[in-house]
């Protein structure tokens, strides 16, 4: 088994996904989209399956700076945009093959782990 995950070094939810995946010996591939921005492509596959109001943190407090509360931005944009502005994004993005998480989904993950093992 091997997973994915999309985050920052600063964000708790990031930090504890990669916790749990290190304590189970499961290879994690880190992207820091701090470093290195998420492509529109990959952005896109976790907003076909959860759409784009889940991708995005409206508490996040760049959410605020830029003053995205009114926008009115089409789906097309708001990949851009959060392509281009990381910590926009719920985090952590964590992919598992074809099966994708937004967010802390431990219940998930210890799901995939039980899958891999047996």
């Amino acid at each position: 088994m091997e997973v994915q995950i999309f985050g920052v070094k600063k964000s708790a939810a990031t930090r504890a996904a990669l916790r749990f995946f290190a304590e189970r010996r499961i290879t994690v591939h880190f992207v820091d989209l701090n470093e290195r921005a998420a492509s529109i492509g990959e952005l896109r596959r976790f907003a076909q399956k959860f759409g784009i109001a889940a991708l995005v943190d409206r508490d996040a407090k760049r959410y605020a700076e830029l003053g995205l509360k009114s926008a009115m931005l089409s789906e097309e944009r708001w990949l851009e945009k959060l392509s281009l502005e990381p910590l926009l994004l719920q985090m952590p993005l964590v992919r598992n093959q074809q099966q994708l998480t937004i967010g802390a989904a431990a219940e998930t993950w210890n799901a995939w782990y039980a899958a891999a093992k047996s």
